[in-house]
């Protein structure tokens, strides 16, 4: 089954009690059991399963082509649980360009735990394998990344890392499953901000891993989201199941606002860069064309004159909101130094643009108004 019906069909089969085609929404906190706690219908406490998440979940699955999958309360909180599950003196290696999230929890909090991150190129492959000497536990891969869109050679990375019996977890929430699938190219869990383009509406929040197997691994996350209880609540799970449905089609469209909006910018005398795998200027093109079906609705650019012009543009722009996030139906600008903190990492001239569903000549309007204001 092609992965546009699976959208639609996976988790979303009628309701047995009434029929509908809808997905029920079970708000239950606590479940009917038996008088020694049989589970008499597979439930017991919400935060240990419902329905609806198993909705999701299966659709999760079968989008990712995974074994198993399980959903969390914000893509953070997937994030710590897999990284939290590894015993104390596991080396990881983090990519350089990464989610500001990801980053502050191996700064601050992974070495509480005896866990030592070591950051590196992950499109640098040389660099990687000279990272893995002396033994290392887990390879996490953001491709494409965040912000500068930096792609990683996901197969390549992943036999790196069964070279030295480590495990290859790959965040997958920039491409989505429509547009990539890490699993088939060897990863072994694929991390999602579901937030982003599995919500697809600015209105949801939530996170999940989808599990190449259903192992030890596997069992010892889901122990962890047990007991620490970062679980999702039903109707949450049931706006990101609705998104799951119409995901393949948003994502076209972003794909083609995308590619139009970084054709214009790159032939503006204000841009000095822009980050876009779709552009065969793009340093990751060739490994991008090679493993993704699509080249995503994200990108980022860089202005001549640096942090005031990159302001003055943000500022000047009438359709991008200046906002965070991404993957929603409007279109958001965010310079990202700005709000990664007390220590930011992106270049000061660097703003990030998450593509929408908009009339893309009506985005391009919009920019070159902007840049004619600078």
């Amino acid at each position: 089954m092609r992965l546009e019906t699976l959208a639609i069909h996976a988790g979303g089969e009628a309701d047995a009690a009434t029929g509908a085609l809808a997905p029920p929404i079970h708000f239950a906190t606590t479940f009917r059991h038996g008088p020694a706690g049989e589970r008499l219908a597979g439930y017991e406490y919400q935060r240990e399963g419902d329905p609806t998440n198993d909705r999701l979940r299966a659709a999760i699955t079968a989008l990712e082509g995974a074994e198993t999958a399980l959903t969390f309360a914000s893509g953070m909180a997937a994030i710590a649980a897999l990284l939290e599950t590894l015993g104390g003196g596991t080396r990881i290696l983090v990519p350089q360009d990464c989610y500001t999230g990801l980053r502050v929890l191996a700064a601050e909090f992974l070495p509480e735990r005896g866990i030592e991150v070591i950051t590196v190129d992950m499109t640098d492959l040389a660099t990687v394998r000279n990272a893995c000497h002396g033994g290392i536990g887990l390879i996490w891969a953001e491709t494409p990344s965040n912000p500068l869109l930096a792609v990683s050679d996901i197969a390549a990375l992943a036999a790196i890392a069964h070279e030295h019996d480590a495990l290859l977890v790959c965040d997958n929430t920039f491409a989505s499953p429509v547009l990539q699938q890490p699993l088939a190219l060897g990863a072994d869990v694929v991390m999602h901000s579901t937030t982003k383009y599995f919500g697809g509406h600015s209105d949801v929040l939530g996170g999940a891993l989808a599990f190449a197997r259903a192992d030890a691994l596997f069992a010892r996350v889901a122990h962890r989201l047990h007991v620490t209880g970062a679980t999702l609540a039903p109707f949450s799970a049931w706006l990101t199941l609705r998104g799951c449905r119409s995901l393949p089609a948003r994502m076209a469209m972003h794909c083609a606002n995308a590619r139009q909006v970084a054709a214009f910018l790159s032939a503006q005398p204000q841009v000095a860069r822009v980050h876009y795998p779709g552009l065969d200027t793009h340093p990751g093109h060739a490994t991008a064309t090679r493993q993704m079906r699509d080249f995503g609705g994200m990108l980022s650019i860089e202005l001549r004159g640096g942090r005031d012009a990159a302001l003055a543009l943000a500022g000047a722009l009438r359709l991008f909101t200046n906002a965070t996030s991404l993957g929603g139906c409007e279109s958001l600008v965010e310079h990202r130094a700005s709000v990664e903190g007390e220590r930011p990492v992106s270049p000061q001239a660097l703003l990030r643009l998450s593509v929408g569903l908009e009339h893309a000549e009506d985005l391009i309007d919009d920019l070159r108004q902007g840049l004619d204001a600078i």
